[in-house]
């Protein structure tokens, strides 16, 4: 079994990929956004828990400025918030 070329891993049967690629293949471009969306909504979320689970002592507001930090990156960061904490995500 061949998964070259592919973006399954080695542990997907052949067949699982092609179910996947039809179903997808088989979406709305209006589908797939909102598919996408609620991706990156989950590993946005997942991202905050893993900050909080990190940090217990940061607040709310500070998960928001080490997830917003992990987003933009250092130097981006500190160029749009000058003079905010470089909190560690």
């Amino acid at each position: 079994m061949s998964h070259r070329g592919t973006a399954s891993g080695v542990d997907t049967s052949e067949d699982a990929t092609r179910f996947r690629t039809a179903h997808l293949q088989g979406l709305t471009g209006q589908e797939r956004v909102r598919m996408a969306v609620e991706m990156t909504e989950s590993a946005h979320q997942i991202t905050r828990q893993g900050i909080s689970a990190r940090h217990p002592d940061y607040s709310p507001d500070d998960v928001q400025v080490a997830f917003v930090r992990l987003l933009l990156g250092e130097k981006l960061f500190v160029a749009a918030n000058p003079g905010r904490p470089l909190l560690a995500p």
